[in-house]
């Protein structure tokens, strides 16, 4: 099986997190300056199978698109021509820094490790990932 890939794309930093080959486990891969997640994907696409990317989409809580989607639908069309065969899936990301940050505090990090934005990013790209899998194993059941 191919992995799949998560982003959680930002005006700063994209955090990134992908799956194992088998597709059962999330896990952080990198945060990458905005202005280079293009260098990033196609190196790591030349490197890794990755069959389906999903791309973290911010709403509301009145479910309605956030702010933050003027600069997200850019890439997403960009995305969609760069990589017509890959296969692109947006998914809510509401609350995912909330629980990023949440995770960080449950795993113990201390308040300057918790201040660090990138690792942050990085933990929402895997909450993404995790939700997306999660979601596709109930469909699926």
């Amino acid at each position: 099986m191919a992995r799949i890939l998560s982003i959680d794309y930002g005006r700063k930093r994209v955090g990134l997190a992908v799956t194992d080959p088998g597709q059962i486990i999330a896990n952080g891969l990198a945060t990458v300056p905005t202005h280079t997640i293009w260098d990033f994907l196609k190196d790591y696409f030349e490197k890794e199978n990755v069959e389906t990317v999903v791309v973290g989409y911010p709403k509301q809580m009145n479910n309605e698109a956030s702010e933050a989607v003027r600069y997200i639908n850019p890439f997403l069309k960009r995305f969609q021509k760069v990589y017509p065969e890959k296969k692109l899936e947006i998914l809510d990301e509401r609350f995912t820094s909330k629980m990023a940050f949440q995770t960080m505090i449950d795993g113990g990090l201390k308040k300057q490790q918790r201040q660090n934005k990138a690792l942050v990013d990085k933990i929402s790209a895997t909450i993404i990932l995790q939700n997306y899998l999660e979601q596709k194993r109930f469909k699926n059941e």
